[in-house]
């Protein structure tokens, strides 16, 4: 039996830094948008270029097994070289994967980031394999765990979402969710949600969710709180984290001094981070808290979306949670 199998994409990452990036600026205030722009028909000098690997099933699963769990990913690859190598590298961390299933129809998801000054990116995403894992894919007979991590899932997996959640329900497995937005979007995310033990969603998809600003937080947590009566967890970035769980509210910010080098993969570091610890420590919140930030702080402070994970026995600085 596996600790924990997680559900999600499986990508290569190709970090590249331009010499010279021009930028646009729309709007006056500090909320203005900033665009990224290249003159067509031009070549553009590169400063540096790094290979990693990425997505969110792959990220979540290097964590838990991190942590000493017994992990399992389950997803779709392409048959091609970044597919063999993502293979190798999950193989390398202890990550289990037999549930891997491997298409000629698609190459293996791709995400080309460009880098700018202040650490900010710009995504160019080539969604391939990973969106053609189907319900008859999945190895169902093989699913035996105590856990189910579903990071981030859009394509034909998305339309299997509900199907996951069921037979976690029916065999006693316990459910993390962190849903796209294609996800919320399903007509039947409501019923979905209520058979969730730990959501967690950022700020902008939890005001999709609940149709409600950001900043109106105990109201959204209400909201969600109805769709979903297990643990509520909103990230709102360098704000810090809010998590209530029916009873309580926990806030936390990040520590002033934290490095930012890099913000792939960030997300996905502190939600499986929150759950790892969660599931050690038999549902302590504060402790969840505090692990998952440190583990998203590490992951910040080098390239890459596995690079600086927190490893078992790790030393790190705890945040303060408020708790009311």
């Amino acid at each position: 039996m596996f600790d924990i199998i997680t559900f999600g994409s499986a990508t290569r990452d190709i970090v590249i830094s331009p010499k010279k990036l021009t930028t646009l600026k729309y709007g006056k205030d500090s909320s203005s948008e900033r665009e990224v722009c290249f003159p067509i028909g031009s070549k553009i000098d590169v400063e540096e270029i790094k290979f990693y690997t990425g997505g969110g099933g792959t990220n979540t699963a290097a964590t838990f097994a991190l942590q000493g769990y017994k992990t399992a990913f389950c997803g779709m690859i392409g048959d091609d070289l970044p597919g063999k190598e993502i293979l190798e590298e999950l193989k390398k961390l202890k990550v289990n994967t037999d549930l891997v299933s491997k298409t000629s129809n698609k190459l293996t998801n791709h995400s080309v980031v460009i880098l700018e000054g202040n650490h900010e990116r710009t995504i160019l995403a080539y969604r391939g394999a990973s969106e053609l894992l189907a319900e008859k894919d999945i190895p169902w007979k093989k699913l035996n765990a105590k856990w189910i991590y579903l990071a981030p899932i859009t394509g034909l997996l998305c339309q299997a979402f509900e199907k996951i959640v069921d037979f976690a329900k029916q065999n006693n497995i316990k459910i993390a969710a962190n849903p796209s937005i294609a996800q919320l979007c399903l007509l039947n995310f409501s019923e979905i949600a209520k058979k969730i033990d730990v959501l967690i969603l950022n700020k902008e998809e939890a005001s999709f969710l609940t149709k409600i600003p950001s900043e109106k937080e105990r109201e959204t947590f209400k909201i969600i709180n109805k769709l979903c009566p297990g643990v509520a967890v909103i990230t709102k970035g360098g704000e810090g984290v809010a998590v209530f769980d029916g009873k309580n509210f926990y806030r936390a910010v990040p520590l002033p001094e934290r490095e930012v080098v890099d913000t792939t993969g960030a997300g996905d570091a502190f939600g499986s981070g929150f759950v790892a610890e969660f599931i050690k420590s038999n549902g302590d919140i504060e402790k969840s808290i505090q692990f998952g930030m440190a583990n998203s702080k590490g992951n910040l402070s080098q390239m890459g979306a596995k690079t600086g994970l927190l490893k078992k026995g790790d030393e790190f600085q705890s945040v303060k949670v408020i708790i009311d």
